[in-house]
């Protein structure tokens, strides 16, 4: 496909950067010139200098026939704008960042006259993220497929587990639920796993289920906790608005610090279920004062990553029970493991998987056979669910005698409404929908999976 990347930040770069190698033609534009041209130096694309709402600069770039243009520059009036040229130029899907509240519903209300497919909120939806690890308290992501029959979801394997010290084979034998562990990481290492693969305490296991029956694995291990109820924010951002906010609508208690004045007194009055207290997040005086011992919950959302870290460890010292991190910088991820950060949201890469998949999605009306494709563990596993839409000579045969390449595993089989959890006699038939885990990149088809 022939995409346009309008504005080259830390969410640009990272759409950039998961699109390289997959054979897609990639036009950049942005104001910054050096950026411009280092990024140009390091991918194989296109790029124009710029202000990407202009006409004469998106002609320059042969907007005309552009199969998508992401417009994610810092002002929400540029990015709409920027998408009505684009349409008007011949521009055939285009999808916008915007993060204002009022605008955000307004064009959602006005998508189809404004030309936008899709629009984005970074903020947003980190904070929904962050909602759905708060409402699951025993799980440290989760993704879905097949609208969401399918559930993929982390968890970490901590002291005292029933899991330690079990081999998959064992384990499968155990459950009375169906469930695939189809990726584990361990330290620094990402592994595929087989039958032998032994678990041990600290393992981050991705396990595939069946979406009604992931409570009753969880119950099954020891891990459905009692809900969340007493939650901390530390940062008033947009993030920890809108977080606070869905958080208090659903009858959780909230304390929210922030450390501007101005800023406090206006979450006060737009959040009225809310604690709000004026004050440093960071200091430890204020947090034992305003009852970090006594919370379920505890997210760290300043804009400065290492505070966020240190907080964080702190409010695993004082025993509460799920700490959530913001982190920004993909450098420090190495080093979360051995400081006992489990829980993270990044915002650029939430956003990023989000329209990636978009992508994905677009290249399946157009041949490709992903439907959804999701990045775990650092982004360095893929999960992809594939439709089985052409005949092959793969399918109606036994898994076990197909020659899958290494680190590669089929995680789940979709058959109409049925859910199967593969074993090595599971056969892929026509029609289906097979999800996929591997550390390769750039699958395009089913077929990819096989040597």
């Amino acid at each position: 496909m022939k995409i346009a990347i309008i504005g080259l930040g830390t969410i640009g770069r990272t759409i950039l950067k998961n699109l390289s190698g997959e054979g897609h033609t990639v036009t950049i534009i942005d104001e910054d010139k050096e950026k411009i041209e280092s990024l140009i130096e390091k991918y194989d694309v296109f790029g124009v200098v710029g202000n990407g709402a202009c006409m004469d600069i998106q002609n320059e770039a042969g907007m005309k026939d552009t199969d998508l243009v992401i417009v994610l520059t810092g002002s929400d009036e540029q990015n709409i704008l920027a998408c009505l040229v684009a349409k008007k130029l011949g521009a055939k899907n285009t999808v916008a960042r915007v993060r204002n509240p009022d605008y955000r519903r307004q064009v959602a209300l006005m998508k189809e006259d404004l030309g936008i497919a899709m629009i984005v909120n970074p903020e947003r939806e980190t904070a929904s993220e962050i909602f759905n690890l708060i409402s699951l308290p025993s799980v440290a992501q989760i993704e879905r497929f097949a609208k969401g029959r399918v559930s993929l979801v982390e968890i970490v394997v901590e002291e005292g587990s029933p899991l330690v010290g079990e081999n998959l084979i064992s384990l499968g034998q155990k459950l009375a639920t169906k469930v695939l562990v189809c990726a584990v990481q361990r330290g620094d290492q990402v592994i595929i796993p087989s039958g032998t693969f032994m678990i041990e305490e600290g393992d981050k296991l991705h396990v595939t289920a069946e979406a009604k029956t992931l409570g009753d694995f969880l119950a099954e291990i020891n891990l459905v906790k009692s809900p969340l109820k007493n939650v901390m924010i530390v940062g008033g951002g947009r993030i920890g608005y809108y977080l606070a906010d869905a958080l208090s609508k659903k009858k959780y208690e909230v304390k929210l610090i922030e450390n501007n004045g101005a800023v406090a007194e206006e979450l006060a009055e737009w959040l009225p279920r809310v604690t709000v207290v004026c004050g440093n997040g960071t200091q430890q005086e204020l947090l034992l004062e305003e009852g970090i011992e006594g919370m379920d919950a505890f997210v760290a959302l300043t804009d400065i990553d290492e505070e966020n870290m240190i907080v964080s460890m702190f409010a695993n010292k004082r025993n509460v029970r799920k700490t959530i991190t913001q982190i920004k910088s993909d450098d420090l991820y190495g080093m979360l493991d051995e400081l006992g950060i489990n829980y993270t949201v990044s915002p650029k890469h939430i956003v990023a998987g989000r329209i990636i998949s978009y992508i994905r999605a677009l290249a399946n009306s157009r041949g490709s056979n992903v439907l959804n494709l999701y990045h775990l563990v650092n982004n360095q596993v893929e999960a992809l669910e594939f439709a089985a839409k052409k005949p092959e000579t793969i399918y109606d045969r036994p898994l076990r005698e197909l020659n899958i390449k290494p680190n590669c595993l089929i995680a789940c089989i979709i058959r109409k409404n049925e859910v199967i959890i593969p074993n090595g006699n599971s056969e892929i038939k026509l029609g289906d929908n097979v999800v996929v885990v591997t550390t390769h990149k750039n699958f395009d088809d089913l077929t990819d999976v096989i040597n």
